[in-house]
């Protein structure tokens, strides 16, 4: 097992690496920021409104023909805000330092036409199974964008997000959840991952409208909560903003000038972990967030494509206030790591209060990020093997989750890593070889607003 467990690891580290993933992730999104003419700066203002008008807690019933923009938009956050953007950027300071933020940010800003593409591609390529559900996600617009004879690619892509995200990473959520609430409150881990999975499957088994339903209420809460949190710390701490934005820029250039050289830091080490942090908390490119954008009830593909945009805008808020706690509060001392680190930041000023605080947030991050990657596997079980197999995936899904929180298997998280990086490389490939239908749909959308009047 130890010998199985090193080899993954010494694989993704090499798929993870500065030679394969991060430049293939980061290259797609500079072509797509170049193709589209910079489209996440361009649209910023329209995608805003997009978003505010669609807004709501309450929105519109969603159905199995589809669910609202801003549901859709929820859905795809409640994926992508997890337990990363709370633990993963603690670890990406103590390993790349201070200025692997700055890396964090640029990948997220290449990200957001990455994701624009993804969404338009979903909602193009959508389609209805035999009884009428809509599906979407690159399976999808691989065999109907790319032809049939790419098949074998797009099921190659469904098992891999069947296994790392369904199973497997919800594993590791699982595991969050049960981890943070041992050490916040002693409950034991089997309970903590029984609650869990019996509140999953309360949401799993409603379908898409209670899913939908859930997003679209837990996620601006969860967001709101853990920003006003961090708030607070800031403003505490307000004569050390503007000292951690410059340790930041000064850090991300030159490490050795803010002390960095004695720890081992260099300009590559920072963009490494800054650069891999962003793209694995934003998920822009992996195919994941497609599989909700696809069903949202638009008048054109990229209008949904402008509202992905801000599910990258929101992982950046949340890794930012995170990271940004951490400088100002002075916790960094590059030994401590992960969501320790994380709630020793948030206890100065919280008193003991701030690691039940962190645990709480944390356990919405995971529960949320555990909806949404059931539901992206779903998708592609269903293109799989038919909506009669759901049934036995969500009750597969539950039971990964409870004892998901009580292993602590290094393997595990190896392997969701592995199969994290598997299934980027078919949608890599399709979103490169589909770059044509996605510049026509932005073409085709500026065109009818300028026959509007905008």
């Amino acid at each position: 097992m130890d010998t199985l467990n090193r080899f993954v690891s010494d694989f993704n580290s090499i798929l993870w690496g500065v030679f394969v993933l991060i430049p293939l992730l980061c290259g797609t999104g500079i072509f797509y920021t170049l193709r589209l003419r910079f489209v996440q700066v361009r649209f910023f203002p329209l995608a805003a409104k997009y978003l505010l008008g669609g807004a709501t807690l309450f929105g519109k019933k969603a159905d199995h023909t589809g669910m609202s923009s801003f549901q859709a938009l929820a859905t795809a956050i409640a994926a992508q805000v997890g337990t990363g953007n709370v633990a993963g950027t603690a670890t990406a300071l103590v390993a790349g330092g201070p200025g692997a933020l700055f890396w964090l940010w640029l990948a997220a800003f290449f990200g957001m036409a990455t994701i624009f593409a993804e969404a338009v591609l979903a909602l193009t390529y959508k389609d209805y199974d035999a009884e009428g559900r809509a599906v979407g996600g690159p399976a999808y617009y691989i065999t109907k964008g790319m032809g049939s004879r790419f098949k074998p690619m797009a099921y190659f892509f469904s098992v891999a997000i069947i296994i790392a995200l369904g199973f497997i990473g919800n594993m590791v959520q699982s595991n969050s959840i049960s981890l943070a609430m041992q050490n916040a409150l002693g409950a034991p881990l089997w309970l903590s991952g029984l609650v869990t999975a019996v509140m999953a499957g309360f949401v799993f088994f409603g379908g898409v409208s209670r899913i939908a339903c859930v997003t679209e209420k837990l996620v601006p809460l969860m967001a709101v909560t853990y920003l006003l949190g961090g708030s607070f710390v800031l403003i505490c701490h307000a004569s050390e903003i503007v000292p951690a934005f410059e340790l930041i820029l000064t850090a991300a250039f030159n490490p050795e000038a803010v002390g960095g050289g004695a720890l081992g830091f260099t300009v590559a080490k920072a963009m490494q972990y800054g650069v891999a942090r962003g793209l694995f908390s934003n998920e822009a490119g992996m195919g994941s967030t497609p599989h909700a954008h696809a069903m949202a009830k638009v008048e054109h593909p990229a209008e949904q494509g402008l509202v992905a945009m801000f599910g990258v805008f929101a992982t950046v808020l949340v890794v930012t206030f995170t990271g940004l706690v951490i400088l100002v509060t002075g916790v960094l001392d590059y030994q401590t790591t992960g969501i320790e680190l994380t709630q020793r930041a948030y206890d100065l000023d919280f008193g003991r209060f701030g690691s039940l605080f962190v645990a709480v947030c944390l356990f919405f991050f995971a529960f949320s990020t555990i909806i949404g990657w059931y539901f992206f596997g779903a998708q592609n079980v269903v293109f799989l093997a038919g909506s009669s197999a759901l049934g036995f995936y969500r009750a597969a899904v539950c039971a990964f989750i409870l004892v998901g929180a009580m292993l602590k298997v290094d393997l595990v998280w190896s392997l969701a890593d592995l199969f994290n990086g598997l299934m980027v490389i078919p949608n890599l490939i399709a979103l490169l070889v589909l770059n044509k239908v996605v510049a026509a749909s932005l073409r085709d959308f500026e065109a009818k607003l300028k026959a509007c009047g905008h």
